[in-house]
């Protein structure tokens, strides 16, 4: 039977994975770069980038993203019924208790970090907690609760860290490519080179926007059994997805952490939410509702 810790062992592996993966990639683009240009500095740079990159990911993004979100620290008597739901669920998930935050925006919206369980954080914005009743709210918690359980927060940003890793040395190595003298090699190896310059962080941000998207409607589905009650996350979504309001602090590095995807309104023309769907970070909410009230129905 499936349970709040279905794929957290899967998640940590993947995690392993990705970090491994993107290790490699920037290792053999700094190689080719090195090679090129007849220069081992620039792989040594890359090899302590992407050090760095996987240290500072595993040790600092949570910080890192409460001060870019604006989050503070709530206390019980600021936010009695949040505090009062995520006790309740950390109980029933057998989580610790995680730090719980506000961010003051009156966008509806809520996110969870920390590299595990034991460091983890729930932020719920202003907003959320003025628009949503008891059981939407738990709802929403039970979301961020099923991401701590299901260890995603920790894959999601080294994702994102090495993502931004990717990116950097794709610019240094391009601007290497484009005004470095360079060895006289064959020009198909230069070409290679460009080309894997190019996709490289493209690549990576596509493998970074599938990651999110697979486990929003992971942590749906947990939060539906968590709870027993589908409804309430299904009405939270789409009180959510009915506001649109943008966030007033936020940066496409942690929009993926967000329940509901904050630039999800911010084109109003036709092409520029084709362009916009391309490059999200969630899934359709009216998919992610369909499939909540479906549950609630077997249920």
């Amino acid at each position: 039977m499936a349970t709040l810790y279905t794929h957290q062992d899967s998640n940590v592996r993947k995690t392993w994975l990705l970090m491994g993966g993107f290790f490699v990639a920037v290792i053999a683009i700094g190689y080719a770069a090195s090679w090129y240009v007849g220069s081992p500095i620039i792989l040594y740079a890359a090899v302590l980038l992407a050090l760095g990159m996987n240290f500072f990911s595993y040790w600092f993004s949570d910080k890192l993203v409460l001060r870019m979100t604006g989050a503070r620290p709530a206390t019980k008597e600021e936010a009695p019924e949040l505090y009062r739901i995520v006790e309740n669920l950390s109980i029933a998930s057998g989580l610790p208790m995680p730090k719980v935050y506000i961010v003051e925006d009156p966008s509806p919206n809520a996110f969870a970090t920390g590299r595990n369980p034991e460091n983890a954080v729930v932020a719920a914005t202003t907003g959320l907690l003025k628009i949503l009743d008891k059981n939407e709210l738990e709802g929403v918690m039970a979301h961020e609760m099923a991401h701590v359980g299901n260890r995603d927060m920790l894959v999601m940003t080294t994702a994102v860290a090495l993502a931004g890793a990717v990116a950097i040395l794709a610019d240094f190595l391009t601007r290497t490519f484009l005004f470095g003298g360079g060895r006289d090699k064959h020009p198909i190896f230069l070409v290679i080179g460009i080309a894997g310059i190019i996709l490289a962080p493209i690549a990576a941000q596509m493998i970074r926007m599938a990651i999110s998207r697979k486990r929003e409607y992971l942590a749906d589905a947990s939060a539906a059994l968590l709870t027993r009650y589908p409804e309430g996350l299904a009405s939270a979504l789409e009180k959510i997805s009915n506001t649109h309001q943008p966030l007033r602090r936020v940066s496409h590095a942690t929009s993926h952490l967000f329940i509901a995807d904050p630039f999800a309104d911010t084109q109003s023309n036709a092409i520029g939410k084709r362009i916009n769907s391309w490059f999200a970070t969630h899934p359709p909410v009216e998919e992610r509702i369909r499939r909540l009230r479906e549950t609630n129905n077997i249920t």
